[in-house]
Formats: structure tokens, sequence, C-alpha cells
């Protein structure tokens, strides 16, 4: 059982104390709204912040100009958690009651990521404060992770060693209830994105006793092909069981070409999520068959090139029931009158009756949390959807909290998702999801460094896994992280800030 010592009470009182630069920052990573591996401004926002209190910086990790570690103290323990500050194209959404925002197509904070980083940010402050305080040894690693929305960082930097010699790891994510995510972990993610180049299109029909020649389909139509065969074969990958999911993204479209001249390039992902690597596999061989029959069949050559591949997660009790008590020495979020104004504001603008209480500030046990996710899945199924944290729990024990953000309800009805949006982005209602988190993550941090007993049952349970079966890096530690591709991306021109596909190596 974890108790409330006076190394805690410090790292508490200190968070509150600034609460207030936490809000302000999490309002201009809020604002910014970049979009995965193009997060500039909230990296150097962050790697500012961290150098300020007194961590060492190592930035553009593994490949990634916005990808970044800091470190503070040295020797062991070593213990570890991470930033995420990557927005959401098309869910721009102003923190207001009703629906607004100047640019629809723009991005937005979703889950949200902003409030994500910040807590975490909050957490290690609040520990390496105390360390200073009261002389404790050890080591603090947090990771600037970008890109999680397409699950890039974390596999990149585990496949070129920066999760080796870690210790323990302690992650939070925002999430629906306060609970700890227990032994139903997350699985698998995998995304490719397949490059279709009609380099040599006048090879199509090239007979010279013909008046005129036929037209090559081209990279637009290899899109296209490539998009309606994977529906009609998606019944064929696996079977109709348990939680698998896939979907598709068109990077370039065959953009722009005129006349008879066929479009030469066309660039679509996949990226999907299932239980196991077995089933990552499956899908892959059929989407791969897809794609050399797509690219035979409209003059096209094909060549797949890899966005991410994660692992599944690895659960460890010790240090998930280690979390949950520091859980309950800090609470749940407890939102104010002035906050649930808000709330049942915008329920009323839509149309409906709000709830009295719209807001959930109830804990819940790991126990229950995990017979919740357990009621929508097969009794065989142990892991579903999928996250790139799981790249952690195969190299240290790594717990995965769970605190609510703002998010409403209507009995029978589904509210429109800029609903939650709004309210993730209100100054002072986010904020204590936030500082709740960072209460729990530092607590949990401040055990393990304080408690060798605690650390050793945590890495025992680790040990004991890993030695019956271990899932190593997916990507070979000499891959380059695909941060050329055209991803979404918002820049300012003469013509001001508008959305712009960029670059890329083939």
């Amino acid at each position: 059982m974890s108790i409330l010592n006076d190394e805690k009470k410090f790292a508490l009182n200190w968070i509150d104390k600034n609460a207030e630069r936490f809000s302000e920052f999490h309002q201009l990573i809020w604002k910014f709204a970049e979009t995965s591996l193009r997060e500039y401004k909230s990296y150097e926002a962050y790697v500012k912040f961290h150098k300020e209190e007194g961590f060492k910086l190592i930035e553009g990790i593994a490949g990634m100009p916005t990808a970044y570690l800091a470190v503070y103290g040295e020797g062991k323990p070593v213990i570890s958690t991470y930033t995420e500050y990557d927005a959401v194209p098309e869910t721009s959404q102003d923190p207001v009651t009703y629906r607004k925002t100047l640019n629809p197509w723009q991005a937005g904070h979703t889950d949200p990521h902003s409030a994500l980083g910040v807590g975490a940010l909050a957490g290690a402050c609040a520990t390496i404060k105390t360390m200073k305080e009261f002389g404790l040894k050890g080591t603090l690693k947090v990771f600037g992770t970008p890109a999680e929305k397409i699950c890039v960082a974390k596999p990149y930097q585990a496949a070129r060693g920066y999760y080796d010699n870690l210790d323990a790891c302690v992650a939070w994510h925002p999430r629906n209830v306060n609970s700890i995510m227990y032994e139903t972990t997350w699985g698998s993610y995998w995304c490719v994105a397949f490059i279709f180049t009609c380099d040599e299109p006048e090879k199509w029909f090239n007979y010279s006793d013909l008046p005129m020649q036929a037209r090559c389909p081209g990279a637009l139509d290899a899109v296209c092909l490539m998009y309606t065969t994977t529906k009609y074969t998606k019944e064929s990958m696996l079977p109709h069981t348990g939680s698998w999911s896939i979907n598709e993204a068109i990077l370039v479209a065959g953009q722009a070409t005129a006349d008879n001249i066929p479009p030469k390039l066309g660039i679509i992902t996949y990226a999907w999520r299932s239980s196991s690597l077995a089933q990552q596999e499956q899908i892959w061989r059929v989407l791969l068959n897809n794609a050399e029959t797509t690219a035979k069949a409209t003059g096209c050559n094909v060549t797949p090139r890899w966005v991410t591949k994660t692992r599944t997660g690895l659960f460890n009790k010790s240090l998930a029931d280690l979390a949950y008590d520091n859980m309950v020495l800090v609470g749940a979020p407890k939102f104010t009158e002035e906050d649930k104004n808000k709330a049942r504001e915008i329920v009323k603008n839509l149309g409906y009756e709000p709830l009295q209480e719209p807001f959930n500030e109830k804990l819940t046990p790991p126990s229950d949390y995990e017979k919740q996710r357990r009621n929508s899945l097969p009794p065989y199924q142990k892991k579903s959807g999928s996250d790139d944290y799981v790249e952690f729990s195969w190299h240290c024990p790594t717990v995965w909290i769970q605190v609510y953000v703002p998010s409403l309800r209507v009995p029978g009805v589904r509210l429109p998702s800029w609903t939650q949006y709004a309210l993730c982005g209100m100054k002072g209602v986010i904020d204590k999801s936030i500082i709740s988190a960072g209460k729990t993550i530092s607590g949990t941090m401040l055990d393990l460094i304080l408690d060798p007993i605690i650390l050793e049952k945590c890495l025992t349970e680790h040990k004991v896994k890993t030695s019956e079966y271990i899932e190593k890096p997916l990507l070979p530690p000499d891959l380059e992280p695909p941060i050329d591709l055209p991803w979404p991306e918002y820049v300012t021109t003469v013509r001001g800030y508008e959305w712009h596909v960029g670059s890329f190596k083939k």
C-alpha cells in the first residue's frame, strides 16, 4: 500500500503551486495543433520547458526532428515516461459551447494528446524537484514521442535501443474513466504506404501502325483499384471474430496532370490493428498481393514503405497496483460548478436536457475496469486495440494510467465529437485532468525511487514473463522513420495559414 510520505507531499504541493503554469503551457500546445511528424512548434516548446527545469536534452532522436530525450540525474533506478503532442487533421474546434472553428479542415486535439504531454511533463518535473529537494538518487528519462496517431516514434526509438536498461515506465492516457489498464492490454498496430509510380507509361501500348496510342491507366487508377480490391478482400483477411480493424488514407491521389498524360504518382497507406502478430502478418500478405496485382494491372511500379510496426502489450500487475494506490491517494479530477455549467450549456445548445452531474468524478478499481473491457471481447482474446506505448512494456515494467478527461453523455444519444474537443481545450476544465495525471505519475515514480523492494517486485514479474516469451522490436534499427512522406501539415505562405503536401523520397 502506497503512503503519503513527505516526498510525495512535496511533489503534490509543487504541482499545485505550478498548476497555472502547466495550464498556460497546455493552452500553447493545444492551439499549435500540429499533425504527426510535423509538430515543430510543440517540440520547441517542450524542449525549452525541459531545459528550464534542469533536464539535459538530446534533440532529434531516432531520426525524427520532433523527437527528444530529456534526462535528469544519474545511476539507478532509471525511471521513464513520455510526452505526446500530435494533433489530428480535420478536427478543429474552438473552446466554446457551440460548433465553431475558423477552418474545419485544420487539425485539432482529439484524445487530447495536448493534455497527455503536459500531464506527463508535470509528473516528471515534480519528481525531479523532489529528487533534488530530498537528495534522492536515480535517473529520470522523459521521451518526446511525436506521431502517436500513426504509432511512429516509439517503435523507432525502441529499435535503436533507447528503451534498453530502463527500470520502469510510468505513462498515462486521457480516458473516460479513472483507472489503470490491467490484464487486457493493447494489441498491435502496423502501417505501410504503397507508393505507385507510373515511370514508363509509353510501354503500356506502343504499336507504330496504329493511329493513336492508348493511355496508360497510371497512378490514380492504381490507388483507386488498390482501395476497392482491398475492400473486397477484407472479407478474406481474418475471421469475423474478436476486434480487428483496417483503415486506409490516401496521401497522394495522382495529383493534377492534364489531357492524356497518366498520373505518375499515387500513395495510399493502410493501418491495421489486431490482437496478435500472427494476425498482423496474415493481413500484410493480403495487402502485398493486392498491391502487386494492382501495379501490374495499371502499368505502375509499387514500392511498399513501412511506416511503423508495433508489438503487443505486456501487463505488469505489480506496477499497475502501485499506480492505482497512488491514484487513490491523489483522487479523481474534481470539477468546479463553473466547469459543469459549460458542459450543461453545450448539451442545451444541442437541444437536449443536460445531466445534473455531467462528469465522471469516481475511481474505478482496475479489476472492475478489466471486466468492462472484457464484456465486448471473446474469452480467448487477451489484447485489443492499439497504442505504441506497448513498445516500452517489453523493455521494462510499464503501466498505463487512465485519467478521465471531460466528455459528455446524453442517454440514448451519440453526441458529436466536437463537444469533447471543445471541453478539452477549455482552460480550467481540462486542467483538472492534467493535474490529477501529473500527481499520480509523480507519486508512482517516487515509490519506485524510494523503495527498492517495490521496484524489485515489478522487475521480477517482468523478468518472469519475458523469460517465457518476448516480442523483440519489429523494425530494423537502420530503418529511417517516414518523416519525408507527404503527411498532412499546415504552413504559412503569402496566402496565409493553409494545408500543404510536401515532397518526399521514393
